[in-house]
């Protein structure tokens, strides 16, 4: 393949999933060539701790960049690649947000503990960023795809809630990405399936921009692939120049590295290569392709360019802390008791 002129120059501007449980000698030669940014790992990738940490390292040896950020969407209930026997099973994050109506403090507790549990089991297989906490609101409107996903309606507590999922990922060694900015909570559609489109007025969106906005100085954040048509009629937010520069950027102030949703999702139209430049061109720093299919690798690879000087800034200062000491039995002996509360 035929890959730009500057690819030398820094990482790719992507992040790739892969195949299966291993590399294959072709994702070898591929990613040592194309250098993207990272990678994602999903549910075909994992089979035991031991192979998954020999994985992540693979990932790095090819790439030759021991910083080189491995991504997983490991929230809990529906959204958890790491599953028994090997690892804890987990309750949607939407049991703090029904734990907040009786007790904030408690609720923020539970948050926290299993975000830093989540965090130590991603910390010993090698991956440090964590696709959570989802900050979008849960409304009537709002689709299943988010549902227990999501703290709930009050932009507060989903505010306060996804801090403490912050803290407790930052506590040990992950970082955190806020999504989907600007909010998912209004569509009433799937976006893996189609495009949602979300007619509310500006001053109804500035409850769905209020958790963001709070906590806009995380340093990774994702974007949504909604049509928010007050602010853009013509281009989802992924895709809109409007939307990420005036809203994310400006608004919410999020100024750290700003990754899309998978340009796979149905709700993006157009050629992947196609899709991969206008989420670049309207400003998100990454672009995340998760399938591992060769031939849509390959065309997206060849539409990438190198990060910008920008985005590699973003990306130095998104590097996560050293993990703090931590008492994993007791921490889930205190998670069982909170979640008793519930019952």
């Amino acid at each position: 393949m035929t890959l730009p002129c500057d690819k030398a120059a820094a990482p790719a501007a992507v992040l790739f999933g892969l195949e299966g449980p291993s590399l294959t000698e072709w994702e070898k030669g591929f990613f040592r060539e194309v250098q993207p940014a990272g990678f994602i790992i999903f549910r075909r990738n994992v089979e035991s701790p031991a192979q998954l940490a020999k994985l992540t390292m693979c990932l790095r040896d090819v790439l030759g960049r021991g910083d080189a950020p491995i991504l997983i969407d490991q929230e809990g209930g529906r959204v958890q690649r790491l599953r028994p026997p090997h690892w804890p099973a987990l309750p949607a994050m939407g049991v703090y947000g029904e734990l907040a109506r009786k007790d904030l403090g408690r609720a923020k507790r539970g948050a926290w503990l299993q975000a830093r549990l989540i965090a130590d089991d991603l910390y010993r297989v090698g991956i440090d960023v964590d696709c959570l906490p989802c900050l979008d609101l849960q409304l009537p409107t709002t689709h299943q795809v988010i549902g227990d996903r999501s703290f709930g309606a009050d932009p507060e507590v989903v505010a306060e809630l996804g801090q403490s999922v912050c803290d407790g990922l930052l506590a040990g060694g992950v970082s955190p990405v806020i999504k989907h900015l600007p909010g998912h909570g209004r569509a009433g559609q799937d976006s893996h399936k189609t495009l949602p489109q979300v007619d509310a007025d500006i001053t109804s969106l500035q409850a769905d921009f209020m958790p963001f906005r709070r906590l806009a100085a995380q340093r990774w954040g994702m974007t949504a692939h909604i049509l928010f048509t007050t602010l853009d009629r013509e281009n989802p937010a992924t895709q809109s120049r409007t939307v990420i520069q005036e809203i994310i950027r400006g608004e919410i102030g999020f100024d750290g590295l700003l990754v899309s949703d998978d340009i796979n999702m149905e709700a993006l139209s157009g050629p992947l290569k196609k899709r991969a430049a206008a989420s670049l061109a309207a400003g998100c720093d990454l672009v995340l392709h998760c399938s591992g299919k060769k031939l849509e690798m390959e065309e997206v690879a060849a539409a990438v360019p190198s990060m910008s000087s920008q985005a590699l800034e973003r990306l130095a200062r998104a590097r996560p802390p050293a993990p703090q000491a931590f008492d994993r039995d007791a921490a889930l002996e205190e998670l069982e008791a909170l979640a008793g509360a519930l019952s």
